[in-house]
C-alpha cells in the first residue's frame, strides 16, 4: 500500500518578511545579500516564502545586526538575549511564574514594550504594549511585525516550556487588518481581531487563553534547552503552527476516525511509520499525539458549540467521549466555563 500523499510544505506570507525587514531598511541597509544568502525573491509580493528558509532568515538577521529584535527598537537586543531568556525561564515552578519572569527580563532588554499577564475569573490575559510609539503610522510594517514577533515569541517559548500547545482563545492585534492576516489562524488563533490605534497613541494586544493553564509546570531542564537552542530563535517560527507536516497528517487521521479515537499504534501503522518514529517528528514539530488529540476536540468542541444547535450530548458522543460527563470535565479545562455557558456566551455575542 502507497504511503500517504506528502502535505506541502509550510510556507509564510511575503508580509511576514517585509516586516522582519523594516528595521533593516530604516538604517538604509540593503536586504538582498541576506535574502540571496537564503534563497529568498522579494520580487514577487504575493509569492510565500518556505518557513525554513524564513527561520534562516530570522537567525541571519539577528546575527549581522547583532540585534535579536531586528533593529526596530530604541535600542539592540544584543545576540544571546533569547538564551538568557529561556534561562531565565526553565527553573520556574509554572508557566505563570514563567511568564512573570520573562516579563521582568524583557522590561531589561525591550523596554520599548511592556509585557503583562493579567488573570481574573477562569480567564487570563497575556498582554503586550506599547511604551513608546515605535512608528508614526499605527499600520508600518515594522510596527506589525514587533507586536507578531513577540507575541509568536513569548507563545512558542509558553508551548515549549509546558511540553504542549497553549490554545489561543482570541487575540486583539492594535493595527488594522494586514494584508497577511489569513495566515494569523496558523500561527496565532483563528479568533484574530484587529482594533487600530490612534495615530499618535500607543497600542496594546491582548491575547486572551485559559488561566488554568498558567498553573501548568514547566517540564522543561538544561539537557532539553541545549536542543531547544539548536536552531533559535528562529527555530520557533516553525513550531506550534497548524500546518506543521507530521502534526497536520496525526490531525488529519484523528479527525477523520471520530467519533473513534485510534490510539498512537494505530495512526502509526496508518502513517507506514513506527510508533516511535511518529512520536520523534511530533516531538521535533513541537507536538505531542495527546496535545493533537486534545486540541482537535477543543477546537471543533469550541466550533460545534458556537455554530451549530446540536445538543452538547450528542457533540461528546462525535468527539469520542462515551461519557458526557468527561467531555465536560474536559471542557471545563479548556475554557474555564461549562459547555452550556459557553454557548449561551457565543449566543450573546461575547
Amino acid at each position: 500500500m502507497p504511503n500517504p500523499a506528502r502535505r506541502p510544505q509550510a510556507t509564510v506570507a511575503m508580509g511576514f518578511v517585509t516586516g522582519m525587514l523594516a528595521g533593516l531598511r530604516r538604517r538604509g541597509s540593503d536586504p538582498e545579500p541576506l535574502l540571496a544568502a537564503v534563497g529568498i525573491d522579494i520580487a514577487d509580493s504575493a509569492s510565500r516564502i518556505p518557513i525554513d528558509r524564513y527561520a534562516a532568515l530570522y537567525n541571519l538577521l539577528n546575527r549581522e545586526l547583532d540585534d535579536e529584535g531586528f533593529a526596530l527598537f530604541a535600542q539592540p537586543m544584543r545576540g544571546g538575549s533569547f538564551e538568557f531568556l529561556c534561562r531565565g525561564c526553565i527553573a520556574a515552578p509554572t508557566l505563570a511564574e514563567a511568564l512573570a519572569r520573562a516579563s521582568r527580563f524583557l522590561r531589561l532588554v525591550l523596554p520599548d514594550l511592556a509585557v503583562a499577564v493579567r488573570r481574573s475569573h477562569g480567564h487570563a490575559e497575556l498582554v503586550i504594549a506599547e511604551t513608546r510609539r515605535l512608528a508614526d503610522d499605527p499600520d508600518d510594517a515594522g510596527r506589525i511585525f514587533a507586536f507578531e514577533w513577540l507575541l509568536r515569541l513569548l507563545h512558542g517559548l509558553s508551548c515549549w516550556l509546558a511540553g504542549r500547545g497553549i490554545g489561543l482563545d482570541s487575540v486583539i492585534f492594535p493595527y488594522r487588518k494586514p494584508a497577511h492576516f489569513a495566515d494569523y489562524a496558523l500561527i496565532f488563533t483563528a479568533d484574530s481581531r484587529f482594533a487600530p490605534t490612534v495615530p499618535g497613541g500607543q497600542g496594546t494586544l491582548v491575547a486572551a487563553f485559559n488561566a488554568n493553564l498558567l498553573d501548568l509546570p514547566v517540564r522543561r531542564d538544561e539537557a532539553a534547552l541545549a536542543a531547544f537552542l539548536d536552531g533559535a530563535p528562529g527555530k520557533i517560527t516553525t513550531l506550534y503552527r497548524r500546518d506543521r507536516e507530521m502534526v497536520g497528517r496525526v490531525r488529519d487521521l484523528l479527525r477523520d476516525a471520530l467519533p473513534a479515537t485510534p490510539g498512537l499504534d494505530e495512526i502509526a501503522a496508518r502513517l507506514h511509520q513506527s510508533p516511535r518514529t511518529v512520536s520523534r517528528r511530533l516531538e521535533e514539530e513541537g507536538s505531542s499525539f495527546r496535545a493533537i488529540k486534545d486540541a482537535l476536540r477543543r477546537d471543533m468542541a469550541l466550533a460545534r458549540l458556537a455554530k451549530t444547535k446540536d445538543s452538547i450530548a450528542q457533540v461528546a458522543a462525535d468527539l469520542g467521549y462515551a461519557d458526557p460527563s468527561a467531555f465536560y470535565r474536559a471542557f471545563v479545562d479548556w475554557t474555564g466555563m461549562a459547555p452550556l455557558h459557553y454557548r449561551r456566551r457565543c449566543n450573546e455575542g461575547g
